[in-house]
């Protein structure tokens, strides 16, 4: 069994037991948190509109932390006009504990 769950305009495929990052969410490592589902499916087929308006996927947090830093390097040729930037995106990490419908 599989679901499909929406976070932060993004869409991620996951089955229980499986850690995904996830945009940030305000919730302490080791907290249980309740996902938006859109799509579930299963032996019996895929359920998706009204019938997943009950369907839950509960995880659990794992761990808050940032992604590798991405340098963003932006320069003008001949200007002498030079910018360097990092950046590194907050996650939060989750273990996909139980999906029910």
């Amino acid at each position: 069994m599989y679901a499909i769950i929406e976070n932060g305009n993004k869409q991620y495929k996951v089955s229980e037991g499986d850690t995904v990052r996830l945009e940030k969410l305000d919730a302490e490592v080791g907290a249980e948190v309740e996902l938006n589902v859109l799509m579930v499916a299963d032996d019996a087929g895929v359920k998706v509109g009204q019938d997943v308006s009950a369907a839950k996927v509960k995880a659990t947090v794992v761990a808050q932390d940032k992604f590798k830093k991405v340098i963003v390097f932006k320069y003008k040729a001949k200007k002498n006009e030079r910018k360097k930037q990092g950046h590194r995106q907050p996650f939060t990490a989750v273990k996909i504990e139980s999906i029910s419908l």
